[in-house]
């Protein structure tokens, strides 16, 4: 658990802090929370109990919340959490008030007028951090679930604040530090001759850890997804149905589409929930050879769309037959990697020589439009070494990085046969960024970046 007394921030953790924990805006209610040692006391002066208040840890309370001359202002209800089984660890108090922005600000400006500072962002998850509540890793997947934007990302978070990740990397972290341990026994016992760590034997315990940790690593690939979403490229000849095929994938009219090819001259983007991840889809302009100039820049802007993308469906007409421009499109798009076919217009006579992996659909009609979603979320479905669990995060990736590259260079000096001391330091290197992820040894610029990203009350 790191020692808040050594975490130099602008931030006091001997204050008692108060927010408003609940989204701006009209609602039937909103939170104010008070979080510290004061929050009893800064909590009864600006409320009027009918009765002297228990405070009996977990318990609702009726109250008014009160102008400073006694005027009511609204009813409102007091639960109490009592330090260590809170949150943050520390005395909880949270007001509901009714849901009008006044009245929170009210309540929140008395609240500081008796004492409390007002909190800034992330910092009650901060506290929790700190008080050892929860660990790094955990708080970054609170941050997480408050931005879900998809069900799929919000349980794959909340896995993560139960702590998923620090359950994954605890083992780990614990064959690195028996191996330690075997080594400075050695040192210790070197002047006797005994030798406790022969070659083979730290290879043999170097090795699985390295594949482990490489392997949690490369889960970031999906991770990254899931967290950020990837992009679609709709790529096609004009009047192959590549808007049509666009708005139905998105179950909406977003996409101009007229008989007349060349419609779209421009990139059009919108976003939808595929079983869960976020897909960015590109609309691009229609492939051909051009004399317009602005349709000649809405193909050059097609084919970066098609660089740029994580996948790139390409539309074909199959109801006129394939020809140098559907062919030349289908390589360029397996030259840039992951590509899916789609023949439109399955509505019609198919008069196309169609290439074996192209799903067929009609935009019209709607048919095998099922079979093109379950295609697409395929392509990026997680492998099944990721059943126990992967990372989301940048950081986190990067530091099994430097694990993973620290264990190559310990399995590189055991075989060079250097000193035991020597690769300790190796071993040591590799343990740090195991602890940067739950926390045990972060810098404290790295929590300042990582908090300030929350948001306030929170």
């Amino acid at each position: 658990m790191p020692d808040p007394s050594t975490f130099t921030s602008t931030y006091s953790t001997g204050d008692t802090i108060a927010a408003i924990a609940t989204a701006p805006g009209r609602a039937g209610l909103g939170i104010v929370r008070l979080s510290g040692s004061q929050a009893r006391d800064i909590a009864a002066r600006v409320l009027d109990f009918h009765a002297e208040p228990s405070w009996q840890p977990w318990t609702a309370t009726l109250a008014r919340l009160t102008t400073p001359d006694g005027g009511a202002v609204d009813r409102v209800i007091v639960t109490y959490f009592a330090a260590p089984r809170s949150y943050t660890a520390e005395d909880v108090v949270e007001i509901a008030c009714h849901g009008a922005m006044v009245v929170l600000r009210h309540c929140l400006a008395r609240c500081v007028e008796e004492g409390a500072r007002l909190a800034g962002p992330g910092e009650f998850t901060l506290r929790a951090f700190l008080n050892g509540r929860i660990d790094l890793a955990q708080a970054e997947a609170v941050r997480d679930l408050i931005e879900a934007t998809t069900l799929y990302q919000a349980q794959v978070a909340a896995q993560q604040a139960e702590g998923s990740v620090s359950r994954r990397i605890a083992p780990l972290k614990e064959q690195l530090l028996e191996l330690i341990a075997l080594l400075e026994a050695g040192i210790d016992f070197a002047e006797d001759d005994i030798s406790v760590a022969p070659t083979t034997e730290i290879l043999r315990r170097i090795e699985p850890l390295r594949v482990m940790v490489a392997s949690l690593a490369s889960s970031f690939a999906y991770g990254k997804i899931v967290h950020d979403g990837f992009t679609l490229a709709i790529a096609g000849k004009p009047n192959a149905g590549k808007s049509s095929l666009f708005n139905r994938l998105l179950e909406q009219d977003r996409a101009i589409v007229t008989e007349l090819p060349g419609t779209t001259r421009d990139l059009v983007s919108e976003t939808l929930s595929l079983e869960g991840l976020p897909v960015r889809l590109v609309d691009t302009a229609g492939i051909r050879d051009s004399i317009d100039r602005v349709e000649k820049l809405g193909i050059e802007r097609s084919y970066q769309a098609i660089a740029d993308a994580d996948l790139t469906l390409v539309v074909l007409d199959a109801s006129v037959p394939l020809d140098a421009t559907d062919h030349s499109l289908i390589e360029r798009a397996r030259t840039r990697g992951r590509y899916l076919l789609a023949a439109n217009k399955t509505d019609l006579p198919c008069l196309a020589e169609l290439p074996e992996e192209a799903v067929r659909v009609s935009a019209l009609t709607g048919e095998g439009i099922t079979v093109l979603r379950a295609r697409i979320r395929a392509e990026v479905a997680p492998p099944a070494s990721l059943e126990s669990g992967f990372i989301t995060s940048l950081r986190q990736e990067q530091l099994l990085k430097e694990t993973e590259a620290a264990l190559k260079q310990a399995a590189a000096a055991t075989t060079a046969g250097l000193p035991h001391e020597m690769l300790l330091f190796d071993l040591y290197a590799a343990l740090r960024p195991l602890d940067a992820i739950t926390g045990a040894t972060t810098a404290d610029d790295i929590l300042n970046r990582i908090f300030s990203t929350f948001c306030i009350g929170k």
